[in-house]
């Protein structure tokens, strides 16, 4: 059995080699989708355009992406027996210069320089291990990303890739249940539930027939740590399958993948074919008696659709919709079969753990949560990117040291983890550990990993009726507390929002929030209050700025903010009036302007327009105060 795949690897290991030690340049350009929407394919035209019109030779490789996505489209560059060069914002007129000063010439262009890569040093360019971003990250579920060709099995290979599951079949399913188990890996996908007694379950139940889902089925708004790990190293992902399969008895697996991701689902396909091809999926896999075949089912993007019984629905061509649990999955899932539904990253650590053994795995995190864990970091930051960092990492570091602090220096105001389910932190509580114990008791979750960072300028009366909005409409109306709750809900922030609410509503939606947490039948319905119930539990003076005084202090909500032009500062210019769409501006040129407060429809353009020079135009929380004229006068 394992003949036939060291052969493989040290062939795999042979490419590899030559490839690190050839004589001419490598040029690796991350092409995941951030790098694309950035330009990256521009960008790899444009190498390849200009080593041909100089005649020279390069291995020109697209690579997954290394997390840097402010910093797309990201190249770096190696030259024979020096280190490498990784490059930020790479355009194609900075291809050409590449070529031209460090290829041609031996130029590195240290001003374009992220850090230097490998062994040895480039003078004036720090290693890029040692920058703030990656400091405090420990990149192990992410570590073939942005170093290795996704499309290239030989190169996953040579990396240590498929090994843990030559180890796997070496033991029996009992045996890599108990290096889980000792791992403490939790799923990476929300609840956190031990991934080793969910195989235990499924492991127990007698049946003919047992399945394995990967679910990559990734809904949270800002969220994109499974497309990202899907798009760079998608064998990490189907070797951690073929593990949690042979360990639960399943000969059959799904990946469950929402069309939206049509590079993900590309990477995907290629890689499953390379697989089968060599004999690590399929029927006797390496000459063992396991049998173990994969297929792709695309989502149509339903939200609902991540939860574990829905995501069954959908895979059986049903509507998606939850059921009623017990019997959970493990016993009765798929086809009424035993059924393991994980995460993206749950199989890709899987695969590591199996690879590198249980106390490796353990070596970083807390005595509850162990290992490294992805997070998407979004919103007011300056470093926006996929990081992976060891569990127990405070908040404040990952704001402020990973990710650079808040944007323009403006003042933090919270940090919502989980997506729509998650709940949303405030400052005073920036250094609470990045775990799932720690952030449940600050009255959200982890999720699957999305953070977004928020500023003085949000309103958090608004996010909340944002990401309730959000799962209001995803909601599949299977069950009351859920369809009616969150409407309910919903249209009370909504009156909030628009200055129409009372001091009794607040009570109504804690009630009504408490109400669908309890009574929904999954856990859409169940986590749907946690962003409106943790903004009113540590931002409640917005609330009620927003219903006692009829003001939004953060200048959003549009009924509850008043825009009025500054006499003394109005030149006459009449740039507001000329892109006001509603007509409400009022003023002869070279007169003071007026703002008509019953045409004013609150947009804020003439805000943006009005020369900073001049700053006539005025944001003010709440409703105005004084007399709205209809006529301008002389400056």
């Amino acid at each position: 059995m394992t003949d036939r795949f060291d052969e493989f690897k040290r062939r795999s290991e042979e490419k590899w080699r030559a490839l690190q030690s050839a004589q001419i340049p490598r040029i690796l350009v991350g092409t995941a989708t951030c790098g694309r929407s950035a330009g990256a394919l521009e960008v790899v035209e444009a190498f390849r355009r200009e080593l041909d019109a100089r005649g020279l030779e390069a291995h020109l490789i697209e690579v997954g992406c290394i997390g840097l996505c402010y910093a797309e489209p990201i190249v770096c560059i190696t030259k024979p027996s020096q280190p490498g060069i990784c490059y930020a914002n790479v355009d194609p007129a900075m291809a050409a210069e590449l070529v031209e000063a460090y290829l041609v010439g031996d130029d590195p262009l240290g001003k374009y320089a992220l850090g230097s890569i490998g062994d040895g040093s480039v003078e004036g360019i720090l290693p890029l291990l040692e920058t703030p971003v990656f400091k405090l990250q420990v990149r192990r579920t992410l570590g073939k990303c942005g170093v290795i060709d996704p499309t290239e099995i030989d190169q996953y290979v040579a990396n240590g890739g498929y090994g843990g599951l030559v180890k796997a079949l070496a033991i029996d399913p009992a045996g890599i249940i108990e290096q889980i188990k000792a791992s403490g890996l939790r799923g990476r996908g929300g609840a956190g539930f031990p991934t080793w007694r969910k195989w235990q379950f499924c492991s127990d139940t007698q049946a003919d027939h047992k399945y394995l889902v990967c679910n990559a089925d990734e809904g949270d708004p800002g969220a994109f740590m499974n497309r990202s790990l899907l798009e760079g190293d998608p064998h990490a992902v189907l070797e951690g399958m073929a593990i949690a399969g042979r360990a639960i008895g399943a000969d059959q697996g799904y990946i469950y993948c929402r069309a939206e991701y049509p590079l993900a689902l590309e990477r995907l396909h290629a890689a499953l074919k390379q697989a089968e091809d060599h004999d690590l999926l399929g029927d006797g896999i390496l000459g063992s008696e396991f049998n173990f075949h994969v297929k792709i089912k695309e989502g149509a993007g339903a939200f609902v659709c991540g939860e574990e019984t829905a995501l069954i629905a959908s895979i059986e061509g049903k509507r998606g919709m939850p059921r009623p649990r017990p019997p959970f999955p493990a016993v009765s899932g798929l086809w009424g079969k035993p059924t393991i539904i994980n995460n993206v990253e749950t199989l890709a650590c899987v695969a590591q753990i199996m690879q590198h053994g249980a106390d490796w795995f353990a070596e970083y995190g807390t005595e509850k949560s162990k290992g490294t864990k992805t997070f998407a970091l979004v919103g007011k930051i300056n470093r926006t990117g996929l990081v992976e960092v060891p569990l127990g990492i405070t908040l404040r570091e990952m704001v402020f040291e990973i990710g650079g602090g808040v944007l323009n220096d403006k003042p933090f105001k919270a940090i919502q983890t989980g997506g729509p389910s998650g709940g949303c932190i405030p400052r005073d509580l920036l250094d609470t550990p990045v775990d799932y114990d720690s952030l449940q008791a600050a009255g959200t979750i982890m999720g699957s990993g999305g953070m977004v960072v928020m500023d003085e300028e949000n309103c958090m009366v608004d996010i909340a009726r944002y990401f309730l909005d959000f799962t209001q409409k995803e909601s599949c109306g299977e069950c009351v507390p859920c369809r009616l709750g969150t409407k309910q809900m919903l249209d009370v922030l909504d009156d909030i929002t628009q200055g129409k609410a009372e001091p009794e509503d607040l009570d109504l939606l804690e009630e009504v929030g408490e109400g669908v947490h309890a009574g929904s039948l999954c856990g859409l319905g169940q986590t749907a209050p946690n962003p409106v119930l943790t903004t009113i539990r540590y931002f409640r003076d917005e609330y009620d700025a927003h219903i006692q005084q009829k003001s939004c202090p953060a200048k959003v909500c549009r009924e509850l903010i008043t825009y009025r032009i500054l006499p003394e500062k109005c030149t006459g210019c009449r740039l507001c009036a000329k892109v006001c769409p509603a007509d409400a501006i009022v003023g002869e040129k070279k007169q003071v302007h007026v703002i008509d407060q019953q045409k004013c429809i609150k947009c804020g353009v003439c805000f943006e327009k009005c020369p900073p020079k001049f700053g006539a135009v005025e944001c003010l929380a709440g409703q105005p105060t004084y007399p709205t004229p209809t006529t301008g006068g002389t400056p």
